[in-house]
């Protein structure tokens, strides 16, 4: 085959990259499909490892390791597994599962012979259910029975509600155990019933080891699928409304691993080795720690089911680093910050080139703490699910020009511009110059748009003859080329008619020393419609040295928080983003309670919901006087259900 071209060096600056585009595109050969990728990386060295997996951090030097050659082999036994379960292109394979091989083995298997879609293993049963009713369903993937955790119930109880679904197939972490225990457990899983019993519809349940032990590994049994078809669906903006669904082309894929290898082609150097910690339904977990590894010949070590939250992955992660001679990993701001805490005395940590921080902004006062005790860059970039993963980084190559605080550089063939838009969203000019505006993208990774018709409404602008998508976040490009990012549209608080963005707030009080994560959103306010507050997490510090601190350090002086919330830890998602839905959901509830009591009102019940349609909805119970709560509670925007 032929091999991928790449740079001499990783971009330094945005003319390198401009002028790396003099060559089209469809000249650097890329693999058509994913599977494709796979194949083209088995074949630089069949015998190199793919994967090393352990199941926990204390074990990290005695993985199960499977080869290239092995990993094909198990990819393309899968693929043709669930082809003979009825997928084709246009089916959809759900998979609801920790971080196992198998979980790779699904991904690319399903991917080829039709459509993988990845559901978040924290989400509970009706979430679950609404995702696969959303996208179909076909067949699900899930882990069997298993102490200490809960998939198999959640999947069993969200599947009596799919009509589409067809067929359940288990993976068992037992698979991968040593030693009595092992042996015991895997037996008793093999007697596990063979059909779930729902009412009219029985469903057949088949191990994932079943499915494809009789399957060819050498060659697929149908045509390979196009460059053009649907490879595998991620779920995003799913902190309010219906399930928002993504699929992504395989082209799209495996072009935009290969433009982030771009920066830095040493991390994409065959027998490389990077460390995944992040969820395998997160992008940057199958793409950036997954198929650009492996389409490079490189070794992915998979550490625990649980990614960074598995039993001593952050005791023993320098020791992990030292072991595999790590190059990169992936992480949000709250693993840097968990990691300066691990001792590194007496191990070789040299090998990490740098860490990728992408998913949430990163403090710049962790940034420089964990740069000057490690001695190892942080590289931050942009991206999201519907544009593949990434959409801009900042230069890695050790004599680039990174700065700090900056998304970086647009991808090679890959437009992003920042565009001044009107109230109604619609576009109205690009920006100048360092002015902020929403950062639109268009270009070979973006998505053609949701499952769901109805969520594409004003997400994509017709300019100039060119298609280009609205990301919602704002930016502004400088002189140079580098995006600055300034903040999230839709999170804006708006106080009294004025937008605050909420990242001036943050950026300023993670200067104080004492906080160590911050998040501000909007408290619901009859005069102001909001006003700022903080949530932080840190020290138990007074309010009014707070206060002193954001009025010395916040530049807008409506942006001045009304109140400092210290919380033990900030609520985040399974990627580790701050969750702000579920600190507005406890503004709200703190605005009705506080109604109540100004009224000398009692609530008999109050629970915070996020509604699929509406949102986020107070459901309220009151002891007495409904009436007057009602009308209290009228004259604030958020939802209310009364329940009389």
């Amino acid at each position: 085959m032929t091999q991928m071209q790449s740079p001499r060096s990783g971009f330094t600056n945005m003319a390198e990259v401009t002028a790396f585009e003099t060559t089209p595109l469809a000249e650097r050969h890329l693999p058509g499909t994913t599977f494709q990728a796979l194949q083209r990386g088995a074949a630089i060295d069949p015998s190199a490892p793919a994967i090393s997996f352990f199941l926990s951090g204390e074990n990290y030097d005695t993985p199960k390791v499977l080869t290239h050659a092995e990993l094909l082999a198990k990819v393309t036994q899968t693929a043709n597994g669930f082809r003979s379960l009825g997928i084709g292109p246009e089916d959809v394979v759900a998979y609801v599962l920790p971080n196992l091989p198998e979980t790779h083995m699904v991904i690319w298997g399903g991917s080829t012979a039709g459509r993988v879609l990845a559901i978040n293993p924290l989400l509970e049963a009706d979430q679950i259910a609404d995702l696969l009713r959303a996208a179909k369903t076909k067949v699900l993937v899930t882990l069997e029975h298993t102490p200490k955790t809960d998939l198999w119930e959640k999947c069993r109880a969200a599947v009596i509600s799919v009509p589409s679904i067809q067929h359940i197939v288990t993976c068992s972490v037992f698979d991968w155990m040593d030693g009595a225990a092992g042996s015991v457990l895997r037996f008793a899983s093999k007697t596990r019933a063979s059909t779930l019993k729902i009412i009219n519809r029985p469903i057949p349940i088949t191990r994932f080891s079943d499915l494809i032990a009789d399957q060819r590994s050498d060659a697929l049994n149908f045509p390979e699928p196009k460059p053009s078809d649907i490879s595998t669906m991620l779920c995003t903006g799913g902190t309010t409304g219906l399930p928002k669904i993504a699929p992504r082309t395989h082209a799209s894929e495996v072009y935009d691993a290969w433009a982030l290898s771009q920066f830095n082609p040493t991390i994409s150097a065959p027998g490389t080795s990077v460390l995944c910690g992040l969820p395998l339904f997160h992008s940057n977990a199958i793409l950036v720690t997954g198929l650009l590894v492996f389409m490079s010949g490189g070794n992915v070590v998979l550490a625990t089911p649980q990614g960074y939250r598995g039993a001593g992955v952050f005791a023993n992660f320098w020791k992990i680093v030292d072991h595999y001679k790590i190059a990169t990993f992936s992480g949000v701001p709250t693993v840097y910050s968990a990691l300066l805490d691990v001792p590194r005395d007496g191990l070789d940590i040299s090998s990490v080139q740098f860490g990728a921080c992408g998913a949430a902004p990163m403090p710049v006062e962790l940034f420089n703490s964990f740069v000057e005790q490690t001695g190892i860059p942080i590289v931050e970039g942009y991206g999201l699910t519907e544009g593949a993963v990434a959409s801009s980084l900042n230069p890695t190559h050790p004599e680039g020009g990174a700065r700090i605080g900056s998304i970086g550089l647009r991808l090679p063939y890959q437009d992003m511009r920042c565009a001044v838009l009107d109230d109604q969203d619609s576009f109205v000019r690009w920006a100048d110059e360092n002015e902020v505006g929403v950062i639109l993208i268009s270009g070979p990774n973006v998505f053609d748009g949701y499952l769901i018709e109805s969520q594409n409404k004003g997400l994509f602008h017709e300019i100039e003859g060119r298609r280009w998508m609205s990301t919602g976040d704002l930016a502004r490009q400088d002189a140079d080329g580098y995006f600055w990012m300034t903040g999230r549209k839709k999170e804006l608080i708006i106080r009294g008619g004025h937008n605050i963005d909420p990242k001036i707030i943050e950026e300023a009080m993670h200067a104080h020393p004492g906080i160590q994560m911050a998040a501000a959103v909007g408290r619901p306010d009859l005069k102001a419609g909001e006003l700022p507050v903080l949530y932080y997490q840190g020290e138990d510090l007074p309010a009014a040295e707070l206060a002193a601190f954001a009025a010395e350090h916040v530049t807008e002086r409506a942006a001045i928080p009304k109140a400092f919330i210290r919380l033990e830890a900030l609520p985040v998602t399974g990627v580790g983003k701050i969750h702000k839905p579920s600190l507005t959901m406890m503004e709200i509830e703190g605005v009705i309670r506080a109604e109540a009591k100004a009224r000398g009102l009692e609530i008999a019940d109050l629970t915070m919901i996020q509604d699929n349609q509406r949102g986020i909805v107070a459901k309220l119970r009151m002891a007495s006087d409904t009436e007057d709560m009602r009308q209290a509670l009228g004259l604030f925007t958020f939802a209310v259900d009364f329940d009389d």
